[in-house]
């Protein structure tokens, strides 16, 4: 993740746009706009969810991406919108910050991608406040066993296009063992079951808090 993954970052926008006009501007909305206080996305990418704070109650943001072309996007972004959201290169599994310095912590189509699932979600249970808000939205594991077949035979040519993305995390397991309750949790079928998009059913949308 460190050196990057320049034509992926290019093309993300592009790939996304249906997305964003559809579900993407309603999930961003519920997951962005419930942020409150001092609030810290992960993963931020090129930038989507930065419009959405506007109508949140965050007092502060800050932003982490460790891949410096999807970075550099984001400054874009930042730089067409006007907003005071501090942009930082860091991983997921390596935030510098405080413990205990946050009061939302924002994830949106990330921890497919992070290199150490568990240690990403520790990272983000650590630096949360006692009453945070863990606020996500993932494409996950398959609960069928055939599609938990097929996303794992896909996975290594899914993650070789997709700048390292893992389609068959159990990310809402995952969660819960780095120490969330899981509250508002739903888990959606946005994507046609059809290959190859497939691969990337189901996603789960919800609000962990720290036990």
């Amino acid at each position: 993740m460190a050196n990057g993954h320049k034509w992926f970052a290019a093309l993300y926008d592009r790939m996304m746009a249906g997305g964003e006009k559809g579900i993407l501007k309603h999930v961003r909305s519920h997951i962005v706009g419930g942020a409150r206080g001092r609030v810290l996305e992960v993963g931020a990418g090129t930038g989507a969810n930065f419009p959405y704070y506007e109508a949140s109650e965050a007092r502060t943001v800050v932003a982490t991406e460790p891949d410096p072309y999807m970075l550099a996007r984001a400054r874009r972004r930042l730089e067409e919108l006007h907003l005071p959201i501090e942009l930082q290169q860091a991983p997921a599994e390596g935030l510098p910050f405080a413990d205990e310095s946050f009061d939302t912590v924002v994830s949106t189509l990330v921890m497919c991608t992070v290199d150490d699932l568990e240690e990403a979600l520790r990272e983000i249970r650590r630096v949360l406040k006692p009453g945070g808000q863990f606020r996500f939205y993932e494409h996950v594991r398959s609960i069928s066993s055939l599609g938990a077949f097929f996303q794992d035979v896909a996975t290594p040519a899914w993650s070789w296009l997709g700048a390292g993305c893992h389609p068959n995390r159990d990310v809402a397991a995952a969660i819960e063992g780095a120490g969330f309750q899981l509250r508002e949790f739903r888990r959606q079928y946005p994507v046609p079951n059809i290959p190859p998009l497939s691969v990337s059913r189901p996603h789960i949308m919800g609000v962990a808090l720290p036990n």
